[in-house]
């Protein structure tokens, strides 16, 4: 073979050689990436997957209300309160309420605050001066934790005039509430006033403050009860569903000095 030609194949063959280790080479270094390229998508799409559970589980635990208050006075305002006892929710149930629950900016606060700035605010101190009452109504299926939450809204509501609270131990009762288009509340005194006057409507009691509903009750009811009535101001009222809902509850009287 003619020299010239020789030498110019073996630097073909040279150049090739030097390729194929410069491939093992850097298969060697990089750990043959292009196999695990397929894997580590996998990998990743399972990564994703459990961090969107984890979020999905995380805004059930927050967001997914466990309890019920609701405020009563003639503005009736609804909080949802979540397992770490924050407001998740604040509904008016009627015009006046929905004005007043816009103006607190009362989510994602602890309930207890939530009640404070309710009542501290100009609109109620200025009806509780006027001889409105105010009642407070705890909804809920766990009766321990719904136990533990008046308690603690007895605390930070003790010394308020014209306060009264409310325990309702179960929410069956919500949806039909609603469905009249009152608060959890004011359908508890819906209903008591109801057993008195058996012609008294939802429309009726709509519009009328608690003090106006509470009255009306005083009035109907006979002399000993409107008696036990006021003793039982000096208690926690204590309403369970399927056993005398309907029937008068105490009411706790959060100015009074005997508890």
């Amino acid at each position: 073979m003619i020299p010239g030609i020789k030498e110019a194949f073996d630097k073909i063959n040279a150049e090739d050689e030097l390729k194929a280790r410069t491939r093992a080479f850097l298969a060697k270094k990089t750990n043959n990436y292009t196999e695990y390229r397929v894997p580590n998508v996998q990998r990743l799409a399972a990564t994703a997957a459990c961090f969107l559970c984890l979020l999905a589980g995380s805004y059930w635990l927050y967001f997914v209300p466990t309890a019920e208050i609701s405020i009563d006075i003639n503005p009736s305002i609804e909080l949802g309160i979540n397992r770490f006892d924050q407001v998740i929710s604040a509904r008016g149930r009627n015009d006046d309420g929905k004005e007043l629950a816009s103006s607190l900016h009362l989510r994602f606060t602890n309930y207890t605050e939530a009640i404070h700035r309710t009542l501290e605010s100009q609109k109620i101190i200025t009806l509780l001066s006027n001889d409105e009452m105010v009642t407070i109504a705890v909804v809920g299926s766990d009766e321990a934790r719904c136990a533990k939450m008046l308690s603690n809204i007895k605390s930070c509501t003790a010394g308020q005039e014209n306060t009264y609270c409310c325990y309702l131990t179960h929410s069956d009762e919500v949806a039909a509430a609603h469905e009249m288009g009152l608060s959890y509340g004011k359908y508890s005194a819906f209903l008591e006033l109801q057993s008195l006057a058996p012609d008294m409507t939802p429309e009726e009691i709509q519009d009328m403050s608690m003090r106006e509903i509470r009255s009306r009750i005083n009035a109907l009811s006979p002399a000993d009860e409107r008696v036990a009535q006021a003793d039982s101001g000096k208690g926690c009222g204590h309403h369970n569903a399927g056993q005398g809902y309907r029937h008068r509850a105490g009411w706790w009287n959060a100015a009074s000095s005997d508890e």
